[in-house]
């Protein structure tokens, strides 16, 4: 139980077509909020979701003495397409190869006006894949978004991210349950074996694994029991179509690739209005400290809080980090409050 309220829903959005071509029939969003919201309706925090997470897998992070505070914020969580709980690639005939970021937003704005009544948003708050919708929020809605935070995300995937994600997919086109275009015959057991130990060689640093990380803080008794029970475990609890699905997304992910900034990055970060938190993991391999203070440059209000530490991207969703969540929590709360 919680000191504040907590509801939850699925927004039926109809069939929604996609900007890449397609249409997700029968789209569905769902959706959870902590707090109230206020009679100005101007107290709005949007937390979306990052790569296969779920609203309850990431509202740890909400709490009176938490990085999001509902006792003074309307938080929304709205779930990622292909989820596992909106419509997705796993659960939704002829669903389309392609679902973008923006695509995502878009069906985020719905919820906020259709469902709340809101247009203003307060904030936006997102990690890794949160992050890169946080910076569409900024960017599609320049007049409307108060404030964007970025914690280990870019406005643009990085050539070098692309790379990783690449392995990703390839590794799962090369089961022979897949059947092309982003789905399987069933679930590659294999192939996600595969796909949880490439992660766990990018969700933390070189550092993490040198100092053995894994064993001193996180208990393991070995490297081979913790590639098993977090990686091998976690990623076998998910459908390797909505794995795939959003692994595209994150791919072609970019707040220019639209008719509003037809591909020029910098004039799209130059247009959002918003106070824009960048905080990278210092030793994050996906959203490096470097591509985000190439776009503080173009930023009309941005300011670079690297997270310290040997923990990678993992440093930026720091459940249990007490280092790292004190970091994060002061930064956006001090933020918050300028």
């Amino acid at each position: 139980m919680t000191s504040w309220p907590v509801h939850e829903g699925v927004f039926e959005l109809g069939d929604l077509e996609v900007e890449r071509g397609g249409v997700i029939r029968r789209a569905r969003l769902a959706w959870q909020t902590h707090g109230t919201l206020n009679a100005a309706r101007d107290n709005v925090i949007v937390y979306p979701t990052s790569y296969s997470a779920t609203h309850d897998g990431q509202s740890w992070a909400v709490g009176p003495d938490m990085v999001l505070d509902p006792e003074r914020y309307f938080i929304v969580i709205p779930d990622m397409f292909s989820n596992g709980l909106s419509s997705g690639a796993a659960n939704t005939p002829e669903y389309p190869e392609m679902v973008t970021v923006r695509d995502n937003v878009l069906a985020q704005a719905r919820l906020l006006k259709e469902v709340f009544g809101v247009h203003e948003i307060a904030a936006v708050y997102g990690f890794s894949m949160g992050a890169m919708q946080a910076y569409h929020w900024a960017a599609l809605f320049p007049e409307r978004v108060r404030r964007a935070a970025v914690v280990c995300g870019s406005a643009r995937t990085a050539l070098h991210n692309r790379v990783f994600l690449s392995g990703l997919l390839r590794t799962l086109e090369a089961s022979p349950e897949y059947l092309g275009h982003g789905q399987f015959s069933a679930e590659p057991v294999a192939a996600l074996k595969a796909f949880g130990h490439i992660y766990a060689g990018w969700g933390l640093s070189q550092d993490f694994y040198r100092a053995e990380l894994f064993r001193t803080v996180l208990g393991a008794p070995d490297l081979d029991t913790y590639l098993k029970t977090d990686w091998e475990a976690g990623f076998a609890r998910c459908h390797a179509a909505d794995l795939y699905a959003q692994a595209l997304t994150w791919t072609h992910g970019d707040i220019s690739a639209n008719d509003l900034y037809g591909g020029d990055l910098p004039r799209a970060l130059a247009a959002i209005e918003a106070q824009v938190l960048l905080m990278p993991g210092e030793t994050d391999l996906y959203f490096r400290v470097a591509d985000n203070a190439a776009e503080l440059e173009h930023l009309k209000a941005g300011i670079l809080k690297p997270i310290p530490g040997v923990w990678g991207h993992r440093a930026g969703s720091p459940a249990g980090l007490p280092d790292e969540l004190a970091f994060v929590r002061a930064a956006v709360q001090e933020w918050l409050a300028t």
